[in-house]
């Protein structure tokens, strides 16, 4: 609903598109549907009030008088670019040039909407197959909780519904299928969380270098153009003047210089090479440079020496535990969209004109991309 977004919806409606051989051309689509899964149809009259609520939202913020493109001719579309001004100084586009810009967003509102009508009814299907329900008092309530952090008042709400085309039964719906989404999801992830300490004791001893702290340096620097600055810098440092007073004269490098000449928390591989060399030979306190380097020449003293630590398996335990459990997560998933978008897919025919690439009569791409899209735009609130 409103400005929230369906994750697990958005998640199943975003799958690589796969591939499958050309199957019929959607010959068991009703006349009065865009579409068929299993046996339930997506009416046409349904298409057409998500695609107005769609074009509505693809306009700019104030935008007046909303021209939903009208194929074949889109003769109401071209007629309402017609009218809208030309830059000066711009050639006036053709007719059949107007008419083009309204067929290219026809079909990207097409696809968008159609991607959301069939995933929608893939999650209402899995939820049926997994005796998931949702309340109409649970959608009730959570729809009343978003409406109240996003409208400040009514009449707002008013507004939105009135500009956005879409009505209070649409944003019940997809508060339900977001809730449905949620349960669905929670199965999928049933029993990820189940990790055993030998799991944890396995992951540590196979990953053993995550948990390892190296040896880190802080320094005070000076990093001068010349050498001979390099070594007015040294003279100075040495007769008692602080890091802080010659980097602020004579230091090229902003980032320290700012600090004062500090360098803070250098591991071993994080400075050029000469100067990262020398500052991990130089004992702690001995003032040591100049040291010369691609970027220039550098006086310096390590002030700080922090040991390398590992992490011992009782320290890392729970940052592992919670590791395993994102990786678990994340592979149940996939497993299950992998699975899930194959099984409703293939359930999945479309009417000419309306076939994208989550129908199973969807000509085989040449190359595997990722669906473009979740939800038709427009349909969240614009956030307050």
């Amino acid at each position: 609903m409103i400005h929230r977004k369906l994750p697990f919806l958005a998640v199943c409606a975003a799958l690589v598109a796969a591939s499958a051989a050309i199957a019929g051309c959607g010959n068991d689509v009703p006349p009065n549907a865009v579409a068929k899964v299993g046996d339930t149809v997506i009416e046409k009259s349904d298409f057409d009030h998500w695609l107005n609520a769609a074009a509505r939202g693809a306009q700019p913020a104030g935008g007046e008088n909303v021209v939903v493109p009208d194929p074949p001719s889109f003769t109401k579309c071209v007629a309402a670019k017609k009218r809208q001004p030309v830059a000066k100084g711009a050639e006036k586009p053709t007719d059949a040039q107007l008419k083009e810009q309204c067929k290219a967003e026809y079909d990207s509102l097409k696809e968008q909407v159609m991607q959301f009508l069939i995933s929608a009814e893939w999650i209402l299907q899995e939820a049926e197959e997994r005796d998931i329900e949702v309340s109409d008092a649970e959608v009730r309530k959570s729809f009343e909780d978003q409406k109240k952090e996003t409208f400040e008042k009514e009449a707002d709400y008013q507004e939105f519904l009135e500009s956005s085309g879409q009505t209070e039964q649409d944003l019940l719906f997809r508060v339900r299928l977001d809730l449905i989404s949620n349960e669905i999801r929670q199965q999928v992830l049933e029993g990820t969380d189940k990790i055993s300490d030998e799991d944890i004791k396995e992951y540590y001893e196979k990953n053993k270098q995550r948990f390892a702290q190296p040896e880190r340096r802080d320094a005070a620097v000076v990093v001068t153009r010349t050498k001979a600055q390099a070594d007015e810098a040294r003279r100075r440092l040495a007769s008692g003047e602080s890091f802080s007073a010659v980097a602020k004269d004579l230091s090229i490098d902003e980032t320290t210089k700012d600090q004062g000449g500090k360098l803070a928390g250098v591991a071993k591989g994080q400075q050029e090479e000469e100067f990262d060399k020398a500052l991990f030979a130089a004992k702690r306190g001995e003032l040591s440079g100049p040291v010369k380097t691609q970027f220039g020449w550098y006086v310096f003293k390590v002030t700080k020496i922090t040991p390398a630590d590992q992490q011992t398996l009782e320290e890392a335990k729970e940052t592992i535990r919670s590791l395993i459990r994102a990786e678990r997560e994340q592979k149940a998933l996939n497993d299950f969209v992998e699975d899930f978008r194959k099984r409703y897919r293939d359930e999945t025919s479309c009417a000419d004109g309306y076939v994208i690439q989550d129908c199973e009569n969807a000509p085989q791409p040449e190359e595997t991309t990722p669906a473009s899209g979740g939800n038709p735009q427009g349909m969240q609130q614009p956030q307050q």
